[in-house]
């Protein structure tokens, strides 16, 4: 992994941390090289929640301009579209909640890196938007699944069409993030926030985590046998006893 990318953990807690603040964390492809490296680690680590965070000034301003801007061929461009699908794809597979802490600017290649998360907690005077149509491109990497899902499809389509900016009390609003704290607390309300997970069981997690995101996508047949399949695997683990035991205690 190189240097665009910072992979720390504290106890349970991963922290991924863009790191290019000098172009506000553009995406480029050494960046998702070292993402992708990163989230690796993630899967197969002892971290039960992970943090995607940004450094400097902002989350991600979305893709690199001035990579962007220069000639590749569609075979070079092509690569780099998987490998940014690679990461949406590893987010969703990794079998441990996301939490997203945003600053500054999340747009689109870097608002869709925060909507793949599985929670989002943003500093007051953040923006999120999509550009992509100001610029002849389109919303890629679960973005065109994730935020009709979040905001509805109407308010999806006048971001996408428009590019317009929303800040971050609006995207509260909206439900484009969970809540919005002082810019001086991001840190430590993730943090807190990703503690508390953390402490959870974790199987309970991953299997809750699977059959959300599995449940929104299929039929309420296949979400109550999702759910039932679920629950005895929990119960078969014995933490469900173990944990029903301990509350009785606490009473």
């Amino acid at each position: 992994m190189g240097n665009t990318v910072i992979y720390e953990k504290k106890d349970k807690v991963g922290i991924i941390k863009l790191n290019r603040p000098e172009a506000l964390n553009a995406i480029n492809d050494p960046l998702i090289a070292d993402l992708l490296s990163a989230l690796r680690l993630a899967r197969e680590d002892e971290t039960r929640v992970i943090i995607l965070k940004g450094e400097g000034r902002a989350f991600s301003a979305g893709a690199d301009v001035k990579e962007g801007s220069q000639p590749r061929s569609i075979e070079d461009y092509f690569n780099h579209a998987e490998h940014m699908q690679e990461v949406s794809r590893l987010i969703v597979n990794l079998g441990k909640p996301v939490i997203a802490a945003v600053q500054g600017y999340a747009l689109g290649g870097g608002c869709e890196l925060a909507l793949g998360c599985d929670i989002r907690i943003a500093a007051e005077g953040a923006k999120f938007g999509f550009p992509e149509t100001t610029v002849g491109a389109t919303i890629t990497n679960l973005g065109t699944q994730n935020l009709p899902r979040l905001i509805g499809m109407g308010r999806a389509k006048e971001l996408a069409y428009t590019g317009r900016r929303v800040d971050a009390k609006e995207a509260e609003e909206w439900g484009l993030v969970n809540r919005v704290v002082p810019a001086s607390e991001l840190d430590k309300v993730a943090m807190e926030m990703a503690e508390e997970i953390a402490s959870r069981d974790p199987l309970g997690i991953k299997l809750t985590r699977l059959s959300l995101d599995t449940g929104a996508e299929v039929g309420f047949e296949t979400v109550l046998r999702l759910e039932t399949l679920a629950a005895s695997t929990s119960f078969a683990s014995g933490q469900r006893q173990t944990g029903m035991k301990d509350a009785l205690k606490k009473k």
